[in-house]
């Protein structure tokens, strides 16, 4: 049986060389750029690749987090940033941007690309989808059960990567935009300020100005350990095991691993005694952990004992075991011992040969020169041939052969040992699998693109308004404006009397299913549901806001030629080269929530003639989870009381209210901005940036507020096309997001 993989982290290089000698198969790290954490101390180019040469030594693997979402103008500095680690013969990236993706396999076709779970891979169809873009490996979102994962590696057959210990997001990774909105520090930029670790009231009457609770920090989900269940994820199949922590101490990353590695091994000798020890639970416990623990999604879909209501902190660790663990993993010395034996003869070029780790390399060095005043010694060699630095080895035994009375400078003898020593490395990495020098080639300009391939045709540039519509009453006051499109609800939907009541009033207006954020392995009947609702009425296409419903849907377009799918701004694209990947399926993208006008317009300039489009008021989906805030506080409202879709509230410290959205049909939550984004007043500078289609968001507002929001819309178009100044603004208060500042 082929063993699982332990992945550990590290934040810097001590923390490399603690996971690594306490038995980690693999360390995933950070370099100077496009990691998804910002503030570790991360990596110098210089470390990096010493990080891959001694880990090869070690016969141990480097992955690189190329996790962030990447900018239009920042594009160009991802070649040249890989390319010295590729050529050191780094394993794989781990990589959120579809865009990076993409190119980096252009670019570097023999470099592993690994789907960040910031992806948020949630089924067979993502991995999919991901797999035939030449993904060797997913991390898939946290939240999934067992069951799902399974369901994953037996419909797809690829390499499965799992978090098995460590702080657990609350939001689906990669969907939150929480920081991002309130204070600036995008986690998709890899500077979260975790806003989820705060404390928060729970407004009562499922409304902002309800009854509030007291102060608890409802979306604080606790840390994981999963030292219980190895066994069965082993059986799983699940590929490479997790730990998370690349923001915690050497101490953390060592000590972790070694517990792990040790009950890993454990149940390999013996699955069915496998037992863990109480002092080991323990020591887990110790080291960083929050207040309390659970095991994550595995065997539960959400719930109150997965949450540290009461105390989100860290309780401190144990000194003495930190003091341990440095002493064992840190301080200890796990240089591999090496033999030498030198040749100096008289006339003759110097050898040096050096032996260890079942592997041997010869140096040669300058002629041999007979000694005038100073002969070598043999405590002179010892001391010179003992000075083995920073390299992986110590001098074990030394064997010298020098007949008579001989010189040579000790330059010359510093040089002989270290390229010995160099040709040892890499004659050690060699046993060890990997090829040396790795003979890696790149592709530096980019695959030529048929125009055809993948932008739409140039449209007339007249602007658009379309609505987003989340209830009935809601798509009934956009249809009786006459909205241009409506993107209605999916799960409205199913609701077919409803649907035929208004179809036959639906006159011009375009009409899309909008489909969930977050589509699971339970979901599949549901699909099948959606498919049957463009089979029956006349809908003409979808808004799709995750891969698993791309992939889904990109299935079944023969069966709906004239079908189009519209991917919203959660599926990122940040950069020209996400909007070619998105364009091979997708007719229209939205433009993301964090990028401001200039980014915007950079995008509108590469993009070709394809149809972006701008969500231009609502309030932001700020975090979608798999918990509930409603099931957290008062229990599940759809047991309780048959609820499809509802709405709660979070009042923060300041008094800031969010509406929670909780979608029941699908089992997730979505936290909104306190305020709406409003851009009403830089209308015409989108425009001005190529930018022709609006959305109108509408989420807790009522028909009558609806259709006054559509009609200052409607007159502020008209306001702005003739110069006159706006009328009175229909909400107190309201945010232009990052239109003008965007995300650092």
């Amino acid at each position: 049986m082929r063993k699982v993989e332990l992945l550990a982290p590290a934040g810097n290089y001590e923390s490399f060389l603690g996971a690594v000698h306490a038995g980690a198969d693999a360390v995933y790290l950070g370099g100077a750029k496009f990691g998804a954490r910002a503030y570790a101390d991360n990596f110098t180019e210089e470390e990096v690749c010493r990080a891959v040469r001694y880990a090869h030594i070690y016969g141990r693997k480097i992955y690189l987090t190329v996790n962030t979402l990447v900018k239009e103008r920042e594009f160009h500095n991802i070649y040249q940033y890989l390319l010295p680690f590729y050529e050191e013969g780094l394993d794989g990236v781990i990589v959120q941007d579809l865009g990076v993706f993409q190119k980096i396999g252009e670019w570097f076709p023999a470099l592993a690309r690994h789907v960040s779970t910031q992806m948020t891979v949630t089924g067979v169809y993502g991995a999919e989808y991901l797999k035939a873009l030449g993904a060797e490996r997913i991390v898939p979102a946290r939240e999934l059960s067992l069951a799902e994962i399974k369901e994953i590696k037996k419909k797809t057959d690829i390499e499965i990567e799992t978090f098995i210990h460590g702080a657990v997001c609350y939001c689906y990774s990669g969907q939150c935009l929480f920081s991002s909105v309130i204070g600036a520090r995008s986690g998709n930029r890899g500077r979260c300020a975790q806003p989820c670790r705060l404390p928060y009231r729970i407004a009562g009457g499922g409304r902002p100005g309800g009854r509030a609770e007291k102060n608890v920090y409802p979306l604080s989900l606790k840390d994981m350990c999963t030292v219980e269940l190895l066994g069965e994820l082993i059986e799983a199949g699940i590929d490479s095991f997790k730990i998370e922590g690349r923001m915690k101490r050497p101490e953390y990353a060592a000590g972790v691993t070694a517990i792990y590695r040790k009950y890993i091994d454990r149940y390999y000798e013996n699955p069915s005694k496998y037992y863990v020890e109480e002092e080991d639970r323990k020591k887990l416990e110790s080291l960083y952990i929050r207040s309390e623990i659970s095991q994550g999604y595995y065997y539960k879909q959400n719930g109150k004992d997965m949450i540290s209501l009461e105390n989100p902190g860290y309780t401190g660790s144990d000194e003495g075991l930190l003091a341990q663990i440095r002493k064992t993993y840190l301080e200890e010395d796990f240089r591999l011992p090496v033999r030498m034996d030198i040749r100096l003869v008289k006339g003759e070029a110097a050898v040096l040969t050096v032996m260890g780790d079942g592997a041997e390399a010869v140096a040669k060095g300058e002629k041999v020169e007979e000694a005038h005043k100073q002969p070598l010694t043999e405590e002179g060699i010892r001391k010179q041939m003992g000075k083995c630095g920073n390299t992986a080895f110590y001098l074990d035994h030394l064997d010298i052969r020098m007949p008579g009375d001989v010189f040579l400078p000790v330059k010359t003898l510093n040089d002989l040992r270290r390229t010995a020593l160099e040709r040892l490395e890499e004659e050690i990495i060699k046993k060890n699998g990997w090829a040396f020098p790795h003979g890696r080639k790149t592709e530096e300009q980019e695959r030529k693109k048929k125009a055809g391939d993948v932008f739409a045709e140039e449209r007339e540039r007249k602007t658009r308004f379309h609505v987003l519509a989340l209830t009935k009453e809601q798509f009934a006051a956009a249809l009786s404006i006459g909205a241009e499109r409506i993107y209605v609800d999916a799960g409205l939907c199913l609701d077919r009397e409803w649907v035929r009541a208004w179809e036959d009033d639906a006159g011009p207006t375009e009409l899309y299913l909008a489909l969930p954020y977050v589509i699971r392995q339970r979901d599949e009947l549901y699909l099948n549901k959606i498919e049957f609702l463009l089979d029956e009425f006349g809908f003409q296409g979808i808004l799709a806001r995750n891969l698993e419903e791309i992939q889904y849907f990109k299935n079944r377009l023969k069966k709906f030629p004239g079908m189009k799918i519209v991917s919203d701004a959660g599926l990122y694209a940040w950069n020209k080269e996400a909007l070619h990947v998105l364009g091979k399926d997708c007719g229209e993208t939205y433009l993301p929530l964090e990028l401001n006008i200039h980014e915007w317009k950079e995008l509108a300039e590469e993009a070709g003639g394809r149809e972006l489009a701008a969500s231009v008021y609502g309030r932001i989906p700020m975090m979608v989870s798999a918990n509930c805030v409603a099931r957290t506080m008062e229990g599940c409202r759809r047991k309780k009381k048959g609820w499809d879709q509802g709405f709660t509230a979070l009042e923060d410290r300041y008094g800031k209210v969010f509406p929670v959205y909780l979608n029941c049909m699908h089992c997730y939550n979505v936290i909104y901005n306190s305020l709406p984004l409003s851009l009403h007043q830089n209308i015409d500078r989108i425009k001005g940036a190529g930018i022709h289609t609006f959305r109108l968001d509408f989420t807790t507002e009522g028909r009558d507020e609806t259709e006054k929001i559509l009609r200052f819309w409607m007159e502020s178009e008209e306001c702005s096309c003739k110069g006159k100044p706006y009328k009175d603004v229909p909400y107190e208060e309201y945010t232009k997001g990052h239109f003008n500042r965007g995300a650092e």
